[in-house]
């Protein structure tokens, strides 16, 4: 394996290290050596690049692949695929001048049906035509508008340690954090409103039931009709219920297993779903709290649980993906649809051992700490992905959908920018990425928007941030600097099958470039996991 590979997973592992509480000497020997590092990849970057003449990242192995792909189509990077609708134009252009040739054949064995049909069929083709580039121009008027948004940032202060999930409930945002806290706060006024002590291990997942669920709960409790709920899990085993407005915990639930994952499911009489760092799933009554259902899931921890209707999907660290049934019964609610392995999503083995869902239709986004944003067909197990980073050295942590967007969070390992990259739905077209100065890594998203339609976003990781969308025709300046990176609109979507260059798994390395030594990270010899996962529950 070549320098250039080794330096990447080492900065990688540092990264990993940073989100510890608690650090060795040794572990902070390692992370000072975080400067030097990234100079020696930039060093080497640069010297490959001039050796090779080309703009991508090479070396051995599948990188000479990616390098002859760069050589051959150098504006295309990494993707040699061509717009989906440049490829629909030039089939509907194609089949527009195959007709007059068939049309002059059927006109010589005569017959007015034939006719008739030419005729529809050419009507057929001009109705397309005129859909594709009306597609074309509501996505160039998408892309004019999110190039000039601006947006007003404000910094909310108040956890001592990282941020691991957020989520926002009317005009309140809700942070969990490491530091075992829930905090409330005030949007308006980026004010804290509620400090929810309770847990005793690091807050891992929040989920907040809908204003119908919260009116029944409510009642049972002889609460105010208006009052909200979150639900917060915990490294400490419980899932805690918490009413907002009084800032008091009514409901614990413990669960024998640390909790790193949850979701409510607005189905019927609603349930909560759990995962645990083994690996389990389990499913809660909305109506008794008593545990409906416990299922050995997944090999490794489950990090991140959604729900779309009735269907219900988890993922875990090992890279797995399984989609489920909600039956609504009052005993093992939950069936079995689907399971994909690592091997089929490709997200096993990798680092930071992080898989957050975000599902769509048929379709699942996958981040898992890579220069993409995969992409499952959860009923086929095809997977195809979209590239969320110019380069190999960029990882993405979450992926949220909003409003007809969605948004993958993006950092250079190399040089440590952070941004969120900016895509269009259905097609997956690149809008444009936003960025500040010393922005930090992102690693949870929550987002909503206002009656008038602007969009307010809260992202969370070493800060917590309250994005605010500005008036496009106001002189007011924003804190967010909008742009377009070029290769990655030439970077679309494309099918797993046709490109192998992907990232290997992350076998760790040590100071003396030893590999995968056991499968022991650096950063663990003493005993405790690199992972951000692990970090967290720590």
């Amino acid at each position: 394996m070549g320098e250039v590979r080794k330096l990447q997973k080492k900065l990688r592992q540092i990264e990993n290290l940073e989100l510890k509480f608690s650090l060795t000497p040794e572990e902070r020997f390692k992370i000072s050596r975080k400067a030097e590092l990234r100079s020696r990849l930039a060093e080497v970057q640069l010297q490959l690049s001039g050796l090779q003449q080309t703009p991508g990242i090479v070396g051995d192995g599948k990188e000479e692949k990616m390098k002859r792909q760069v050589e051959d189509a150098p504006e295309t990077l990494p993707s040699q695929t061509p717009p989906a609708s440049k490829v629909r134009k030039e089939e509907e252009v194609s089949n527009a001048e195959a007709m007059p040739e068939a049309a002059a054949r059927q006109e010589d064995g005569g017959g007015g049906a034939e006719t008739g049909m030419r005729w529809e069929r050419t009507e057929s083709a001009s109705e397309s035509d005129q859909r594709l580039r009306q597609e074309d121009a509501e996505f160039t008027s998408l892309r004019s508008s999110w190039e000039k948004a601006k947006f007003r940032l404000r910094l909310l202060e108040g956890h001592n340690d990282i941020v691991t999930c957020v989520a926002a409930v009317d005009n309140l945002v809700i942070s969990g954090s490491r530091d075992t806290t829930v905090k409330v706060w005030h949007v308006p006024t980026a004010t804290e409103h509620k400090n929810l002590g309770g847990h005793t291990g690091g807050v891992t997942c929040l989920s907040a039931p809908p204003p119908e669920y919260c009116k029944r709960l409510s009642r049972a409790l002889s609460l105010s009709d208006k009052e909200r709920f979150i639900l917060s899990g915990s490294s400490d085993c419980y899932v805690k219920i918490w009413a907002l407005s009084i800032g008091q915990c009514v409901k614990s639930i413990y669960t024998f297993n640390a909790v790193t994952a949850l979701c409510f499911v607005p189905e019927e009489d609603g349930c909560i779903i759990t995962g645990s760092d083994g690996g389990k799933v389990q499913a809660w009554s909305w109506h008794t709290f008593e545990n409906c259902q416990s299922v050995n899931a997944h090999q490794e921890a489950v990090t991140s649980v959604q729900s779309q209707g009735p269907l219900v999907f988890t993922g875990s660290a090992e890279g797995g993906v399984s989609v489920w049934e909600n039956r609504c019964w009052d005993r093992d609610p939950l069936r079995l649809l689907h399971h994909w392995s690592g091997r089929v999503t490709g997200c096993g083995g990798g680092q930071g051992g992080r898989l957050i869902l975000s599902p769509r239709g048929d379709r699942v986004f996958l981040a898992h700490g890579q220069a993409w944003i995969k992409i499952l067909n959860w009923r086929t197990g095809t997977m195809s992905r979209l590239t969320n980073h110019s380069s190999i050295t960029g990882v993405t942590d979450c992926a949220h959908q909003t409003g007809g967007l969605l948004i993958g969070s993006c950092y250079d390992l190399v040089n440590g920018e952070s941004s969120l990259n900016l895509f269009s739905l259905p097609q997956c077209q690149y809008l444009a990425s936003l960025t500040w100065s010393d922005a930090p890594r992102i690693l949870c998203f929550a987002s909503w928007t206002t009656g008038s339609g602007d969009h307010r976003w809260v992202t969370g990781g070493r800060n917590l941030i309250v994005w605010e969308q500005l008036p496009g025709s106001g002189k007011q300046r924003g804190d967010v600097t909008v742009k377009r990176d070029s290769r990655l609109e030439s970077c679309l979507l494309e099918s797993e099958g046709d490109s192998d260059d992907d990232e290997d798994s992350d076998d760790c390395v040590d100071d003396d470039g030893d590999e995968g030594r056991d499968s022991q990270c650096d950063g663990a010899a003493d005993g405790t996991a690199g992972s951000w996962l692990r970090c967290v529950l720590q």
